[in-house]
């Protein structure tokens, strides 16, 4: 049967839930649990756009061969006692956002749920189906629109919806690179930062990098990143030569987005800046690119090269500001849907 069966209909009250999406992260620090999460997320054709047929000997009789065991080192060295940090700020944004909605009056459960791995996009949306949900709003934890994110997040949901009888109403946020509060909350983390650790030479803004093929295909990626940097910036009055924008992350031989993080920071060190702050404004929650990528490797080569000081501004997590801006956020999209109590 290719649509689920439903159970038989019966009047209820209409029910408004919102899901944050996520893009995902292992079970566990171990070989076996990267493996099966790399292979969902490298098999997914919005984040790499080679043909199966040659894609596929590649992923299978390589990288799953060999990646897995190199990544899990790399994650245990961020594993926190309760789990993946990205799973963990994940889920505390969910009920923080949900108690957020709460105190301004609208009863709406809200869920988190990750593109590749646990809890999946589907399962989470069976279970507010079966909840009582009659509306549903997707909310990506990604400021940033780009194909390879938002986009796939969306295909998750299509896919859940093509096998499903009987069908909620669905909204879906698509960005909010340039919403107020979300730079509002970016900028209260890099002030309070500033506040206790002191003030670096220069603030570098690193975002995650795609490959430099899909800017020229039309993905608005790039120039979204671009629009955050330009707005943080001017809130904490920075100068152009205060603010270094950089992209991470790059993955194969292909051009990426430019310029790349550690070789600029590297190239900073050479010249003389001996003291950086780091921030990931892409990033809502501390993860594997953030605290080893960022916090670790890219701290490492920075110092290595002749800097002194490299202070990780961390993402913006379970902050105030961030879930004030969330629920500002899924307010604005929930118009018109009944939230009361």
């Amino acid at each position: 049967m290719r649509f689920a069966a439903e159970p038989q209909p019966r009047p209820t009250a209409d029910r408004t839930a919102v899901v944050l999406v996520n893009l995902g992260t292992p079970d566990a620090p171990t070989a076996p649990a990267l493996r099966r999460y790399l292979a969902e997320f490298l098999a997914d054709p919005r984040v790499v756009e080679i043909p199966r047929l040659l894609w596929w000997p590649i992923l299978h009789g390589v990288i799953l061969r060999v990646r897995p065991a190199k990544s899990a080192r790399k994650y245990a060295s961020i594993w926190m006692p309760e789990g993946s940090p990205l799973l963990v700020w994940s889920e505390k944004q969910a009920k923080l956002l949900q108690g957020y909605l709460g105190e301004r009056g609208h009863a709406v459960p809200v869920r988190h749920a990750m593109r590749y791995g646990t809890p999946s996009v589907a399962s989470v949306l069976d279970a507010l189906k079966a909840e009582g949900a009659t509306r549903i709003l997707l909310l990506p934890l990604y400021p940033q629109y780009s194909g390879t994110t938002t986009a796939s997040a969306w295909d998750a949901v299509g896919a859940w919806a093509a096998r499903v009888r009987s069908l909620p109403e669905l909204r879906f946020v698509n960005r909010y690179h340039d919403d107020p509060a979300y730079i509002e909350a970016l900028a209260q983390r890099v002030l309070a930062h500033w506040q206790t650790h002191g003030r670096g030479e220069k603030l570098v803004l690193s975002f995650h990098g795609v490959p430099e093929r899909t800017r020229a295909l039309g993905d608005p990626y790039y120039d979204e990143c671009l629009a955050s940097a330009k707005r943080l910036g001017e809130r904490l009055s920075l100068r152009d030569e205060q603010l270094v924008v950089t992209f991470q992350s790059r993955f194969g031989k292909a051009a990426w987005l430019q310029p790349y993080t550690e070789p600029t920071l590297v190239a900073l060190a050479k010249q003389g800046v001996a003291s950086l702050d780091v921030m990931c404004p892409g990033f809502t929650a501390d993860c594997l690119e953030t605290l080893e990528e960022i916090d670790q490797e890219v701290r490492a080569a920075f110092l290595a090269a002749g800097g002194r000081e490299f202070r990780y501004i961390p993402c913006l997590n379970d902050s105030h500001p961030w879930i004030d801006a969330l629920a500002q956020i899924a307010l604005r999209h929930l118009q018109g849907w009944p939230t009361a109590r």
